[in-house]
């Protein structure tokens, strides 16, 4: 990892927050120049009905090009990955304003030694029990989609 100044970042943590709200927080912070670091990315939530968002996320991870698989759409299992892929939809990533952006953003599991004395900037964001839908975690997806290291 290259060297990280905690001062230059806006760290945000996911824990316990909706990943949708975060994300397109997070992606409006990138675009307007600002170094965002998201922190605790497996505590993140993705709300509603469980059996559905694992199927849904499941369809993402499998689709192939019949003709040259090497084509097919990547969709990462590692929650970080997955926040960072997620965030990246809500970019105009392939545009150089949008690439940019996406450079300027760090997601990490957990939370870094380098991050443990910043400043956390909160998001309002409903409390997963509030809610009568359902929720999974990040955690709980990545490993129904088959990563299993956390």
């Amino acid at each position: 990892m290259d060297s990280i100044n905690p001062n230059d970042y806006e760290v945000f943590d996911a824990k316990g927050k909706i990943v949708g709200r975060l994300a397109s927080t997070v992606a409006k912070r990138v675009l307007q120049g600002k170094k965002v670091a998201i922190i605790n990315s497996e505590s993140a939530i993705i709300s509603g009905d469980r059996k559905s968002i694992i199927k849904g996320y499941k369809t993402k991870v499998n689709l192939m090009n019949k003709v040259n698989p090497d084509h097919s759409p990547y969709w990462p299992r590692r929650p970080d990955m997955l926040m960072k892929r997620i965030i990246r939809g809500m970019l105009p990533y392939r545009k150089p304003r949008g690439k940019a952006a996406y450079r300027n953003l760090r997601v990490f599991i957990g939370e870094p030694e380098v991050f443990k004395n910043a400043k956390i900037i909160e998001i309002e964001s409903k409390d997963p029990r509030d809610m009568y839908v359902g929720y999974i975690t990040m955690k709980e997806l990545s490993r129904s989609l088959g990563y299993d290291k956390i």
